[in-house]
């Protein structure tokens, strides 16, 4: 069966619509990369500028940042959404979210609030940190009844809500899904981060000699799947978990290179038929030395690749949605055949396995065909999607 990713919402630190993030993560430009303390120590980190939607009165126990950047990315797609609730009905059309903060800063600030004042704040309510709120609160608004789920895979999160979605859709218990993530800015992870030792001391350099560790950042991402013809096919997922290490990857990669090739053998695609990999590439030194060599290892060092993270840092639960869907537009929305370069700011580490990562201005010579996006999460939990324009 074939299945098509009909339209994109997106938002990022690199901007609130596709033309904006992609006109600036072309540019490589690092703006939406800031100084704050406002989670913890004093860290750069990708947050959203953009105004964001309230949620109304019906919907209330959701009130939280996360749930407020599904619906800004919700109302971008909204006349896409609307007519296939239309035309399957809403107890056809299921839910499927990506994340790890959900609404845990809510809870930050209600428990500073409760410090403060003796007690919690009257809008606060726990549904607002469950991890499946998000899913949950869409459901909400638009009055689906399908299933409705989240998953919580750290990093993976948002790109293994893809495979269940296209599962719900092969399983005849869905037409269409609503499938991506979202992940907020919060205290919980950026001191999670400091205390493994793993936030860049400046802006985080992907593949750079002297990269440090990562950027945390935020962003939303929602697509619309479904059997009916769209700008983008879904090919094919590749998923693995080699448990080699809590927090560090296996330096070997072998994990790695399962996913990448299960999602290719998927797709019914060669490595040479790929035109660009958004790598994982967090900048951290353990991670960028091993997924060099299981790309490497498949690829060798022709095709295009690069990490996007050095412009909307490492958005955690929502990374593989907001990457995807960077890919999305380089094959729906990109006839020039333009690539998201590698911006670290920093000299190469020639001691990585070569890998031929873009320069801002690259392009490819014609409108690219076929994407891979790669994402890799705590404990080994591994995903490789690949999409293709149709």
């Amino acid at each position: 069966m074939n299945l098509y990713l009909n339209d994109l919402g997106l938002l990022c630190a690199a901007g609130s619509s596709k033309p904006e993030i992609m006109s600036r993560l072309l540019a490589g430009d690092r703006s939406g990369l800031i100084v704050t303390d406002e989670f913890g120590p004093k860290t750069i980190v990708g947050q959203i500028t953009a105004d964001l939607p309230e949620i109304d009165q019906h919907d209330s126990i959701y009130q939280c940042r996360n749930n407020r950047l599904l619906l800004g990315v919700l109302k971008q797609i909204r006349s896409t959404v609307d007519r296939i609730i239309l035309k399957f009905g809403a107890d056809r059309i299921g839910i499927v979210l990506g994340t790890s903060t959900s609404g845990v800063r809510s809870t930050e600030l209600a428990l500073e609030h409760q410090a403060k004042f003796g007690a919690l704040p009257d809008l606060f309510h726990y549904k607002q940190q469950q991890m499946g709120a998000g899913a949950d609160f869409l459901a909400s608004y638009l009055g689906t009844i399908a299933p409705v789920y989240t998953i919580s895979t750290a990093c993976s999160a948002s790109g293994k809500a893809f495979a269940s979605a296209r599962r719900l859709i092969n399983l005849d218990l869905c037409d269409a899904v609503i499938v991506g993530g979202a992940d907020s800015l919060c205290g919980l992870t950026v001191n999670g981060f400091a205390a493994l030792e793993s936030l860049s001391t400046g802006y985080c350099k992907p593949f750079g000699l002297h990269r440090n560790g990562i950027n945390i950042g935020e962003a939303a991402s929602l697509f619309v799947l479904s059997k009916e013809p769209g700008p983008v096919q879904l090919l094919g997922i590749g998923a693995s978990s080699d448990a080699y290490h809590f927090s560090a990857p296996d330096p070997a990669g072998t994990a790695v290179i399962a996913a990448m090739e299960k999602a290719l053998h998927d797709a019914g695609k060669r490595p040479d038929e790929i035109d660009y990999i958004n790598l994982h590439g967090t900048a951290t030194v353990l991670n960028d030395a091993m997924e060099s060599k299981a790309v490497n290892a498949i690829f060798g060092s022709k095709v295009a690749a690069s990490s996007s993270k050095g412009m909307t840092g490492h958005t955690l639960g929502a990374a593989a949605a907001l990457e995807l869907g960077l890919c999305w537009i380089l094959l729906a929305e990109n006839e020039g055949g333009y690539l998201i370069p590698n911006i670290s700011d920093d000299e190469p580490d020639n001691t990585l396995a070569p890998l031929h990562l873009v320069k801002k201005g690259e392009q490819l010579g014609r409108s690219l065909q076929v994407c891979q996006s790669n994402s890799f999460a705590f404990g080994g939990n591994n995903v490789s999607i690949v999409i293709a324009k149709s």
